[in-house]
């Protein structure tokens, strides 16, 4: 029996309270899946009043309040509780700050006092921290917005016995985002200035929150094996490879995981029919099902594409839109749903309404809609150009939708391609970011699709995956149990 470690997450966001995308759904789930391990988790985020009141979880003032000098400001900052299934989250209020329309900034844009906002959340996270009466053992951050606490904890806040101890694992979801801002906030806000320099934060004469995290944690982890290689390199790198490669002796990568109570084609309330792996009758409904809503030829045997993303290039969506007119003209089915780049959105619109039969796009997000399309589509499309980890690959196969993604990040670890091992596969890998090459894959999956046994095979596979949190919540354990046995 391990011992129980007390570990506090440190987010901008977590699902089910608020969200944007993959890392609220780490810092939402990844904790359950721990306390299910034996261990106590807290995690501590924003309070974006509009949105956690728009989620439906109660939350109960503590009557407890921070105070905190940000900006030339002496701010209060009354803390709050929400509970999720045995999960504690504590939120920092400051409704001028975080009570807006968008986490980050508005629509397409980012806020212009984000480093206040978050370096004034990392600040109270860690006083909040060292408040909930017992030592911490880990403290685990995520992303720019909490790279900074890394640092703080070891130059400002070791007067604070229950975190002083601490370890810190710094999780990166996407490199590409790092947090760059001017250097006259180091002053502003009282960030420790004699790490600014090439081998701490700073970065082309800014400050780069990330590489903080980077340098000042114990252990740095990304969502993905093969992501925590290709970062050290300069196509994925984003300008910090060589920093990276200096601190790779505490890099590495864990896959995500699902929820898999919530994403189980077995209870799913959103689909036509239930299905799973013992009992796939169902899949085919949901199929006709999705034609039906979508306004396309209901027809049981025609190949039905589907993608769930958002539009940029990141995700390969010029790839799409080259190949998307041949195989409607091939005669295959497609159904899109996200929203993004204008000029993507507008070609997929020409698209869907040139031919309503086939196409159909909806722009923006709905869940429910979601869970149809990945529950009732053949193929599954992840063209990334790179993809930390990537949840759209993992869900699909819950639903018995076979990916077809470009080889890269936790694609290429978690998709099993059938080329590589016929037996266990999951799916189809290509290889160059290329028009050609994706249509090459999509055309060798339907050639599977036509051999009704291989097609079986391969779905059936993808429905067994064990995709849920609990063994990258064991790797997660490891590590930290690691860091506690040897600290830095």
């Amino acid at each position: 029996m391990t011992t129980a470690l007390n570990i506090v997450f440190i987010a901008s966001e977590a699902s089910p309270l608020a969200k944007t995308g993959g890392l609220a759904d780490v810092a939402g789930s990844l904790p359950h899946a721990l306390q299910h391990l034996g261990h106590k988790v807290t995690v501590i985020m924003p309070f974006y009043r509009q949105h956690i009141e728009a989620s439906g979880f109660a939350t109960k003032a503590l009557g407890t309040s921070i105070e905190m000098w940000a900006d030339g400001v002496q701010r209060h900052c009354p803390l709050h509780e929400a509970t999720v299934d045995n999960l504690t989250f504590i939120l920092i209020e400051q409704d001028d700050l975080y009570n807006r329309e968008g986490l980050y900034g508005p629509a397409g844009g980012a806020y212009d006092d984000n480093l206040l906002r978050y370096l004034l959340f990392d600040r109270v996270a860690l006083e909040a921290a060292a408040q909930l009466g017992t030592q911490v053992d880990i403290i685990h951050c995520h992303d720019w917005q909490t790279g900074m606490i890394p640092l703080l904890l070891k130059t400002q806040y070791q007067h604070h016995p229950e975190i002083a101890h601490a370890q810190c694992v710094y999780t990166i979801h996407n490199l590409a985002y790092q947090g760059n801002f001017g250097a006259d906030w180091i002053h502003r806000l009282g960030i420790p200035s004699h790490h600014f320099h090439p081998e701490g934060f700073e970065f082309h004469h800014q400050i780069n929150c990330m590489k903080a995290g980077i340098a000042s944690a114990e252990a740095v982890t990304t969502v993905s094996p093969s992501y925590a290689e290709e970062i050290l390199t300069p196509e994925y790198g984003c300008e910090l490879e060589g920093f990276l490669r200096n601190h790779s002796y505490k890099l590495s990568g864990i896959v995500n995981g699902l929820d898999i109570d919530d994403w189980n084609p077995a209870t799913d309330t959103a689909i036509e029919t239930s299905f799973g792996a013992l009992k796939t009758a169902g899949k085919k409904d949901c199929k006709l099902a999705l034609q039906k809503a979508c306004g396309l030829d209901v027809s049981d045997d025609t190949p039905l594409l589907v993608l769930i993303s958002r539009l940029a290039d990141q995700k390969g969506i010029d790839l799409l839109l080259a190949n998307a007119g041949r195989w409607i003209e091939r005669g295959y089915q497609l159904v899109v749903l996200g929203s993004g780049d204008p000029h993507s959105e507008h070609a997929l619109h020409h698209l869907a309404d040139s031919t309503p039969k086939q196409m159909y796009f909806y722009r923006g997000f709905n869940e429910t809609l979601a869970r149809q399309i990945y529950a009732g589509g053949d193929m599954f499309l992840m063209p990334s150009r790179f993809e930390p980890c990537g949840l759209g690959q993992l869900m699909a196969m819950r639903y018995g939708t076979v990916p077809v993604v470009r080889a890269t990040g936790g694609l290429k670890d978690t998709v099993i391609d059938y080329a590589a091992n016929k037996s266990h596969a999951t799916g189809v890998h290509f290889l160059d970011a290329t028009p050609e090459a994706f249509d090459v894959a999509v055309e060798q999956a339907v050639e599977l699709y036509r051999k009704p046994a291989v097609w079986a095979r391969i779905r059936c596979n993808g429905l067994k995956r064990d995709s849920s949190w609990e063994a990258s919540a064991g790797d997660y354990v490891g590590l930290y149990q690691q860091l506690l046995a040897d600290p830095k």
